[in-house]
């Protein structure tokens, strides 16, 4: 394992964020493809963004649903309920705070499963919970798309966002509202790398958008919904408490990344996987071999932020205050897809041995969740 977060490199990125948005407010448009306009901002926290109550007790796990087909997107109601979208069936799913039996709330038509493709991340914005508003990422007959629909109601879901390749592999598929209120979509190359570095392609991004589905405000490049670049196949989205935003990242053959995502930049891909040391690219701050993470959720609790891994069946915890990650749980649940904090800031876990890579156990898949510390 090679981790490049030491104290002094994470202790930069305060600095790192501040120092890009005073650059973004005097810069000059360049038409060249990794070059922001004056018009790139950082977000502005307008809700909590990590867990106040402290770290989560990994030592205290308790199984809250079970027999799940193939969780992959995990998002909470402001009542502590959960959202669970299964990825083959297109059902989303709701189980409560306390456990118990999920219950079928949803299905979005369309859904077009198949190899890494379904129905994949779910988003809900705080300041749409009154109003029913649940998110979707999802692969449809011909590209990967997002919507939005209310689960109460029958009629089919409003398209916001469609145009992201799909392919068997790579599909990207995590959303987030971050703290600006805006909406956040990791999208993957769909296995051709040429798009990553096409700025005018949707694929290979973090896009930022309106909760309306538009190019966000503040975004680098003017009416494009692209935030960073140069990425293969993104499907974790955090955020810490001074409003740092983190992209994970599946490598190839050799680096899964970290990265510290700011407006604008050029992560790389497919030109370099890792650390590359090429001013022209953001280098990671943490990197491991494919074999020890494959990583994909992501989520922020007090200090420290946890990434599940696939392949390496094991959670990552990487302290944002500085020092060395540590792996957690390994082996102890199988493939680890999706991590997210509830509102009681207990850590919620999703299991992914039923997607045809794992080995299922009785009663896979399942959501184990430890409690705040």
């Amino acid at each position: 394992m090679t981790v490049l977060a030491r104290t002094s490199r994470l202790a930069l990125t305060a600095a790192g964020v501040a120092a890009l948005t005073a650059c973004s407010a005097t810069s000059t448009p360049d038409s060249s493809p990794g070059t922001p306009t004056a018009e790139a901002t950082s977000p502005r926290a307008t809700t909590p963004a990590s867990n106040p109550d402290g770290t989560p007790d990994l030592n205290s796990p308790e199984t809250v649903a079970t027999g799940i087909d193939v969780p992959w997107g995990l998002a909470f109601r402001s009542d502590g309920s959960a959202l669970v979208a299964e990825r083959d069936t297109g059902r989303v799913l709701r189980v409560r705070a306390g456990g118990g039996e999920p219950e079928e709330i949803y299905e979005v038509p369309g859904v077009a499963e198949g190899g890494e493709g379904g129905l994949l991340g779910l988003a809900v914005a705080a300041d749409h919970a009154e109003t029913g508003w649940v998110y979707a990422y999802y692969t449809a007959d011909d590209d990967n798309r997002i919507v939005r629909f209310r689960p109460d109601r029958t009629d089919d879901p409003e398209v916001i966002f469609k145009g992201i390749a799909k392919g068997p592999r790579h599909n990207g598929g995590r959303i987030a509202f971050g703290p600006d209120g805006m909406l956040y979509a990791g999208t993957g190359d769909a296995s051709d790398e040429s798009r990553s570095q096409d700025r005018d392609d949707p694929s290979g991004k973090i896009l930022r958008l309106t909760p309306e589905g538009e190019p966000a405000p503040g975004n680098p490049w003017k009416n494009s919904p692209v935030w960073s670049m140069g990425h293969r196949n993104v499907q974790g989205l955090a955020w810490d408490s001074q409003d740092r935003m983190y992209g994970i990242e599946f490598g190839q053959n050799e680096w899964d990344e970290v990265n510290l995502i700011e407006a604008g930049k050029n992560y790389g891909w497919p030109e370099v996987e890792g650390e590359a040391g090429d001013d022209r690219y953001a280098d990671p701050l943490v990197q491991w071999t494919t074999d020890e993470a494959s990583p994909s959720g992501a989520a922020v609790a007090g200090d420290t932020l946890y990434v599940a891994g696939l392949k390496g069946e094991r959670l990552w915890t990487v302290p944002l205050s500085g020092g060395d990650a540590k792996a957690e749980l390994a082996g102890e649940y199988g493939r680890l897809r999706t991590v997210a904090v509830a509102p009681d800031g207990s850590l919620w876990l999703t299991t992914s041995n039923a997607d045809g890579r794992g080995d299922p156990r009785d009663g896979d898949d399942r959501i184990v969740r430890f409690p705040a510390g």
